[in-house]
């Protein structure tokens, strides 16, 4: 339990950290010159976490894991259902019937499809592929950690999926404005 007497003091320090690197991310990419460029604190916070896991990630000390763990799991769901809440009806009202058409078929499409392609082509078990179809579909890897528990799956499995959603993701972030501009 992250928030056990034992716990707490490395939970909420856990939390402060998660914290601490997001806002550094957020500063870093409102300079002008990063701005410039178009790169969001999303991207500026991949970067920083790939350079971290790669650097210094063993500097922290192991009691701040439930804090990173809380936030990463928990923190995280609840504030992708807040930014939902920024949706409006009358924005969905605006999109009309054929923009929900084509967003609810693209997105069951692309699940379906990813899911088949997954057990079928990739060899991968049912949930595995079912997990990565649903950060490929719907919003990346906060859309995994949200089918995670509805298909009970064990925490390997999530893993892989974040990491295969998240490494197309970020490649994609790349590669995306670098063909636009072709």
């Amino acid at each position: 339990m992250p928030f056990s007497v034992e716990k707490r003091k490395g939970t909420i320090s856990g939390i402060i950290f998660v914290a601490i690197f997001a806002a550094a991310a957020t500063m870093i990419a409102e300079i002008d010159f990063i701005k410039g460029m178009g790169i969001s604190p999303l991207v500026i916070g991949i970067v920083m976490g790939i350079f971290y896991a790669n650097t210094l990630h063993n500097q922290i000390p192991s009691e701040w894991g439930s804090g990173i763990t809380f936030s990463a799991k928990k923190i995280l769901r609840f504030a992708i259902v807040f930014y939902g809440f920024r949706i409006t009806f009358q924005q969905i009202a605006e999109v009309g019937m054929d923009g929900f058409m084509v967003s609810l078929i693209m997105l069951s499409t692309t699940f379906f499809i990813g899911t088949y392609l997954g057990i079928k082509l990739f060899k991968m078990d049912r949930d595995t592929s079912m997990l990565t179809a649903s950060g490929a579909s719907v919003c990346g890897a906060a859309a995994v950690l949200a089918t995670e528990p509805v298909l009970k799956s064990e925490g390997h499995k999530t893993a892989v999926a974040v990491s295969m959603v998240v490494l197309f993701g970020t490649i994609s972030m790349f590669l995306y404005p670098v063909l636009m501009h072709l």
